[in-house]
Order: structure tokens, then sequence, then C-alpha cells
């Protein structure tokens, strides 16, 4: 029972820090990085002991990602340097949908026949299309925002079936969140493409 309750601390504390990384996302604030960093180094060691290794991997790639991020946000706004919320043309989105499921099921079928996952289908997908997903959103692709849409839904049902109930609070909220997130960036975007120049 006390190493239920240890792990549940730990999955509380990653879910606050998880929360915090998308409220400063949404307002395009560098503090997002941080809070990823830190939320899905506990993550990267829950999954692992969850049994869920494409997650804890997942994780694992969130933290260079984080870095990345922190790094690509720290620009000066003023600076050439300086990226900002865009969009992407149809033709790309579709190639990343065929890429997504191409891959999600080939992981898929590997962990299945080597019986590495309880779920190894939705672990895959979630894994594969978060992986994906996460460059957009530190590349600031308006679009990532309706993809996390679907990708959280998927991580509530994957969650669900691990038991990771306080991981499902933080996705239900992270739903919520990408729609508040799609506004704000549109609308960055919308007075970006008003402006000349």
């Amino acid at each position: 029972m006390a190493s239920i309750l240890a792990l549940s601390g730990w999955e509380a504390l990653a879910t606050l820090l998880g929360i915090g990384y998308i409220l400063f996302a949404i307002k395009q604030s560098i503090w997002a990085w941080p809070c990823a960093f830190f939320s899905t180094f506990i993550y990267t060691l829950l999954f692992w002991n969850g049994q869920l290794p494409l997650q804890s991997i997942l994780n694992a790639y969130y933290l260079v990602m984080a870095i990345y991020g922190f790094w690509l946000w720290k620009q000066p706004k003023q600076s050439d340097k300086a990226i900002h919320v865009h969009t992407k043309p149809i033709l790309f989105h579709l190639a990343f949908l065929l890429i997504g499921t191409a891959l999600t099921v080939t992981i898929g079928v590997y962990m299945q026949q080597g019986d590495y996952s309880r779920a190894p289908f939705l672990d895959a997908g979630v894994m594969v299309f978060s992986v994906m997903n996460t460059y957009l959103m530190a590349r600031k692709v308006l679009e990532n925002w309706l993809y996390w849409l679907v990708i959280n839904s998927a991580a509530i049902i994957l969650y669900w079936q691990s038991g990771f109930y306080f991981t499902i609070l933080m996705f239900v909220l992270y739903f919520g969140l990408a729609i508040a997130g799609y506004r704000a960036w549109r609308q960055d975007w919308t007075i970006r493409q008003a402006t000349p120049g």
C-alpha cells in the first residue's frame, strides 16, 4: 500500500507539472519547457514500472524535446531566428496522418507479437502521434492543438486500461486546454496575418 501511495504522489506531481506545461504553452511562454522536462522525467519512470514501455520511451523523447523547445522558444521575438505560429498545407497533414498510421501499425504488430504492452496498438498510436505532434508544437504549427484533441482522447483510454488515474485527469484537462490553445494560437496567427511586414 505504501508503494502505491508513493507512486500516486509522484504521478500527482508529474500531473501538476504537465498541466503547468500546457498552460505555459498556450501563452507561448518558455516556462512550458522546464515543466515538461520534469513532468516527463517522472513519467518515464512511472510508465516503465507500469509496463507501458512505449509511453516510457515517449516520455524520454519528451525530455529531449523539452530541451529543444526551450532552446527554440528562447529566441527573442524580434530575432530572425524566432518562430511564430503558422499553418501547414493539407498535403502536409495527409502525409502526417499516413506516416503516423503506418508507424502505428508497424510498431503495434511488433509489440503484440512480443507481448510487450498491455494495449499494443493504442500504446503505439499514442506514442507515434505524440512524437510527431510534439515536434509540430515546438515549431508552433497551429494545427498541433487539433491533433492533441485526438491523441489525448486515445491516451485517456490507454491510461484508464492501465490504472493511471491522476494521469487520466490530466489528459481530460489537456483535452479542454487543447481547445483553449488552438483558440489562443489561432488568434495570434490571425493578428500576425493581418499585420503588414
